[in-house]
């Protein structure tokens, strides 16, 4: 490791390790150095980064340096621990912009030219209870179209999403496959239910047993839950869904636009509601 840790080559000065003579604590410079090397790809996707020994031998500070700036580093995203392995550079995050588009999962992941595909865990008509009766504003015990589904990307397990379906709206939507096709997609060119706003929510959770091993991930890993109701033209709910995404891999980006004339502190508080 000791060749990395140097002058960077290509005319491209890197910062330096440790300035003893900088009023800037030491473990952010060794922060932002070790940064400066992710970011330049100097320390690649998946290479395990050198022990907290060797890093204090290196750059001749204590371990407790040395464990806050991988511990910063780690809750940026930039580094991931494997308990009796080490700590490595993380793979960088899949940003959805499912916070602020329209479309679905499908239709977001192959605009960024990443493969989907599905896994049909379930797909049966239910009776819904109460609270999918609520989201969708229909009678406990109406007829509900339940579809699970495991989201892969790039051949990766990366969400396990459950959606509910009015199925007085779209009776033959169970012999679509959606294993092959986008359920936003059918919906509108088939059954001509077009989704024109959502309302959407989103919180940390922690992975379950079942959830865990479907994703492969650690049970009690974190997830960003994604909830949602989509409407039609009408405001009637087409659609309940649930999106388990994994913490590890995925984020969300939010585009906040100021309108002509808008005062600023009108877009301070946000309006906040539980799905």
């Amino acid at each position: 490791m000791g060749e990395i840790f140097g002058e960077v080559k290509g005319g491209v000065q890197a910062p330096k390790g440790i300035d003893r003579e900088s009023v800037i604590p030491y473990y952010y410079q060794l922060k932002e150095y070790l940064k400066y090397l992710i970011e330049e790809n100097k320390l690649k996707e998946g290479e395990k980064i050198p022990s907290e020994m060797e890093l204090c031998r290196d750059h001749g500070v204590s371990r407790t340096v040395v464990r806050q700036a991988l511990n910063e580093l780690v809750n940026e995203g930039l580094l991931t621990r494997s308990k009796g392995k080490g700590t490595f550079v993380a793979r960088p995050k899949i940003v959805g912009n499912l916070m602020q588009r329209l479309y679905g999962f499908h239709k977001d992941m192959t605009g960024q030219d990443l493969e989907v595909k599905n896994n049909i865990i379930d797909f049966s008509v239910i009776e819904a209870n109460k609270k999918i009766a609520e989201k969708l504003q229909l009678a406990p015990g109406d007829k509900v179209f339940k579809l699970v589904r495991l989201r892969f990307v790039n051949k990766e397990p990366f969400v396990y999403v459950t959606s509910y379906i009015p199925h007085s709206l779209c009776p033959g939507l169970i012999k679509e496959d959606f294993s092959k096709q986008s359920l936003y997609d059918t919906l509108e060119m088939k059954y001509g239910l077009k989704i024109v706003s959502s309302r959407r929510s989103i919180e940390a959770i922690a992975a379950t047993e079942d959830v865990a091993l479907m994703l492969e991930i650690p049970k009690n890993s974190p997830l960003l839950l994604l909830r949602s109701v989509s409407y039609l033209e009408n405001e009637q709910p087409v659609e309940y869904y649930e999106a388990k995404h994994r913490g590890d891999r995925s984020g969300f980006a939010v585009e906040l636009v100021r309108t002509p004339g808008q005062n600023l502190a009108d877009t301070y508080y946000p309006t906040i509601f539980k799905l």
